[in-house]
């Protein structure tokens, strides 16, 4: 009986509430105007890669203080 009374509700619970306000992303379709050069794909990617792993390896490398402190 309350998969009946969710599948109405569910259905019909738009209709009850009205037009719906549409929200526009800002999205471009076209392009970049200055496409980026092999050097700054290099330093994004190897920025990225020092703020993801650069905190995970200085735990790791200093685990043996870590353990120390505990």
């Amino acid at each position: 009986m309350s998969g009946l009374i969710r599948t109405i509700s569910t259905r019909t619970a738009p209709a009850l509430r009205g037009p719906m306000i549409t929200q526009r992303a800002s999205v471009f379709t076209r392009p970049a105007k200055d496409p980026l050069g092999p050097a700054e794909t290099v330093i994004g990617l190897g920025m990225f890669a020092v703020a993801i792993l650069g905190p995970s390896g200085w735990v790791l490398a200093n685990i043996e203080n870590y353990k120390k402190k505990a």
